[in-house]
């Protein structure tokens, strides 16, 4: 027993002094990850992780997924100076010629076919489309066809093996959902932001025709039109589109054009080469209890319809100027911009059920809806 503990106690001992020398002589020793540069300053630098493993909380993992198939889009266009046939414009200041104008955007590859979707401001009235992948690749872009009223287009590229977006599913968005917003800003170069889902069906912003946006916090500036919005596992949410500012850069409001949106005017224009939505030749204007007053009315609740244009769609179904619209196809209409989309999405040539509230009653009338014109069609006309 007595050897034992003296065994024992001379190998503390030895241990304690080893301990001491080291302290001494190599202090570097003692201290995890502490390193000596190259000029012998000690650094404490961390532990090495395996590669592409993405430190808790991060979203790198998604950017990687994504980031691939979204793409900066440049165009140019020709300019001639608006008085440049005025003969005394160019007596004076001579034959300007034509101007290049160029534009900046971003898109996203939504097929292995070369399909890009982008935001139909970043396009229009271009001459020459050009797409610059993250591969540094290039290569010219033709428009498919566009959808001013949503402000969506469909660019088409002839590459291989290209990088292509995971379409993931607007409809179950929440409030609060991490996001991130990929594109081109400033031409800086792919950029990711983060943020959450602000708000959700964004209307009456007076941007599109059609708005149903998703609101979002996530930076997005110039050049980011056109690019994704995309969710924590890099699935595509949204179509980038505009922002709320007073300086012209992000002020954490910014607006993206659902997927399920950019999907049916992806396969609209592809099928049929445009959009075709549901028309019935009205004119509606939130319930006031002015106009209420004004038509004689007892509605809370539903669009008032102040015009019919003759021979139109719900003229012949018998409805009326001072008809309240309650209801469409069992769907509650609360606002305008609920009715009008809610009428474009009906099938042209299929009759479709109308509640209405005349007067003190109410009443069910049938309305087969023909196709929307065009802009240029409508011309002035605020029908819906």
């Amino acid at each position: 027993m007595k050897r034992s503990w003296l065994l024992f106690s001379q190998a503390v001992t030895i241990l304690v002094a080893a301990y001491f020398v080291v302290a001494t002589l190599q202090p570097d020793w003692l201290r995890g990850g502490m390193t000596r540069s190259s000029a012998g300053i000690a650094l404490l630098e961390a532990p090495a992780t395996p590669a592409g493993t993405p430190a808790p909380g991060s979203f790198s993992g998604a950017a990687r997924k994504a980031a691939p198939a979204v793409v900066s889009i440049n165009t140019s266009k020709a300019v001639r100076h608006p008085r440049s046939n005025d003969p005394w414009f160019q007596f004076f200041f001579g034959d300007q010629g034509t101007q290049e104008q160029t534009g900046l955007g971003s898109g996203v590859i939504i097929s292995p076919d070369g399909y890009i979707l982008t935001n139909n401001h970043v396009v229009e009235g271009a001459d020459d489309i050009e797409v610059t992948l993250t591969d540094s690749r290039q290569a010219k872009a033709s428009v498919i066809g566009t959808d001013p009223e949503t402000d969506l287009a469909i660019l088409k590229i002839a590459l291989d093996k290209l990088p292509v977006i995971v379409l993931g599913d607007s409809d179950q968005l929440d409030v609060g959902d991490q996001v991130l917003a990929i594109g081109n800003p400033f031409g800086v170069g792919q950029t990711v932001t983060s943020g959450i889902v602000s708000a959700l069906g964004r209307s009456q912003l007076g941007i599109n025709t059609f708005e149903n946006f998703i609101q979002t916090d996530a930076a997005i500036n110039p050049g980011n039109s056109g690019g994704a919005l995309v969710d924590v596992y890099g699935n595509l949410l949204g179509i980038n589109t505009a922002i709320y500012s007073r300086s012209g850069g992000s002020m954490g409001i910014g607006f993206a054009i659902p997927v399920s949106t950019a999907k049916m005017v992806l396969d609209s224009i592809v099928k049929d080469g445009h959009v075709t939505r549901g028309w019935i030749g009205v004119e509606p204007n939130e319930l006031s209890p002015e106009l209420a007053e004004t038509f004689g009315v007892k509605a809370g609740a539903g669009v008032i319809v102040t015009g019919v244009l003759q021979a139109g769609p719900a003229a012949q179904a018998g409805m009326r100027p001072g008809d309240v619209i309650l209801q469409v196809q069992d769907k509650p209409v609360r606002t305008v911009s609920e009715l009008l989309t809610t009428v474009a999405s009906l099938t042209p040539g299929t009759a479709a059920d109308f509640q209405l509230r005349r007067g003190d009653g109410e009443v069910t009338i049938k309305v087969i809806p023909t196709a929307r014109p065009n802009q240029a069609q409508r011309g002035n006309q605020q029908r819906r």
